[in-house]
């Protein structure tokens, strides 16, 4: 009798520990995230805030722009709550859903399979090549072959889906990853690199706003790439339920007028 008490009591003081480990930890299994956006009457939104046309934040004035910043908005209003944006990088965010420090990334995340076996991706709604920017007046680069030659150095943001991409593919040329605060047009404008590589969003900017440079398009695919809005795993309710909201707003036309507003619709995925 005596030893049926000491393990009924160990046992309660084991699951009241690791209640409480739960509950600090603020894991989906205490609480799932629909009840707790709801609860706390905020949806916490990773975002890169220099992601231009997607979620861009303006140095001049701090007002935030792009289809994702435009979209968090919706997805917000229809879950009765206001959007919180959490400032982070295609590097770090991962880390950032996997702490609870957001509920969910919305900044046209690449859908690769290194980042998928972290966390968990929503059916995608924007679709994109990799494209190279380059000065106006470069000497000898003028077509997306003269980019993998010797001598050549090819700038990419660390962390995009275009380092693993171009660390695979270039045979010639060095691969440069730039890393914050430094950018990659400072990289090229400098001359320490002779081109850099980015996505259709972020080579608008560089054609809205940068008159030393130039885009060169692909003549071929090279790695298209899916993009999605990512969770953590662990709670399969609020991943349906940003699915359902991807759907919807590809049925409705949200998407489209959208993607239009900033000049986006040729890779987005209405279907």
């Amino acid at each position: 009798m005596r030893i049926s008490f000491r393990l009924g009591a160990l046992a309660l003081v084991l699951g009241l520990f690791a209640a409480g480990a739960q509950a600090q930890s603020g894991s989906p299994a205490s609480s799932g995230h629909l009840e707790r956006i709801k609860a706390s009457g905020t949806l916490r939104v990773c975002i890169w805030p220099d992601y231009y046309g997607i979620s861009f934040r303006n140095p001049k004035n701090g007002e935030l722009s792009g289809i994702d910043e435009m979209l968090s908005a919706q997805f917000a209003r229809e879950l009765g709550v206001k959007p919180v944006y959490v400032d982070t990088t295609f590097a770090t965010f991962t880390d950032e859903l996997l702490a609870d420090r957001c509920d969910i990334a919305m900044f046209g995340v690449g859908i690769l399979p290194s980042r998928a076996a972290l966390v968990k991706f929503s059916q995608p709604y924007l679709r994109s090549d990799i494209y190279a920017v380059t000065t106006k007046n470069h000497p000898s680069l003028k077509t997306w072959d003269d980019i993998d030659k010797p001598g050549r150095v090819v700038a990419v943001q660390a962390g995009t889906f275009m380092e693993p991409v171009m660390k695979a593919s270039l045979k010639q040329a060095e691969l440069m990853a730039v890393k914050l605060p430094n950018t990659r047009e400072r990289e090229v404008q400098s001359g320490r690199a002779d081109v850099f590589m980015t996505d259709y969003p972020y080579s608008r900017r560089v054609l809205d706003n940068a008159d030393w440079a130039r885009v060169i398009a692909p003549e071929r695919p090279v790695s298209p790439v899916s993009y999605g809005y990512a969770v953590a795993p662990g709670d399969d309710a609020w991943l349906a339920r940003i699915d359902k909201f991807v759907a919807d707003i590809k049925r409705d036309g949200r998407l489209l007028t959208a993607a239009k507003a900033f000049k986006l619709e040729p890779i987005v995925i209405t279907q």
